[in-house]
């Protein structure tokens, strides 16, 4: 009879912990502050240099487009407040006249440069 209490609390504690999901907590490691290397007008973007390369990105799940035409906008990496902050993606309607150019991390020397996506004119 003394057992009955001890297995009922076990059988307590192990289903209150299949209910937990342990994950390590991501590490970031401190980073100056990154430069913005200004462009001039109608050219890409500021371009955001720092020396801590972008974690893989997700596998996001694409569903289905809110109306004909729309185009899917991948999620990004984005450097913000010292590290990197992840930007899911979303659906949006097309511009006339242009085409998206995606989010896009570069390796150069020991450091990384992010051009985030934009709208380009089509050039004819």
């Amino acid at each position: 009879m003394k057992t009955l209490p001890l297995c009922l609390s076990a059988i307590a504690v192990a289903a209150m912990m299949t209910g937990c999901v342990v994950a390590p907590r991501p590490y970031y490691h401190a980073q100056p502050q990154p430069v913005y290397v200004p462009q001039p007008v109608y050219a890409q973007p500021n371009v955001v240099v720092v020396e801590t390369a972008p974690p893989a990105p997700y596998a996001e799940v694409i569903g289905v487009a809110p109306a004909p035409g729309y185009i899917w906008i991948g999620g990004a990496w984005f450097w913000e407040g010292g590290r990197h902050i992840w930007h899911r993606g979303y659906w949006s309607a097309p511009r006339s006249g242009h085409f998206w150019v995606e989010h896009r991390w570069e390796q150069v020397g020991h450091a990384w440069h992010f051009r985030e996506g934009h709208w380009e004119p089509h050039r004819r």
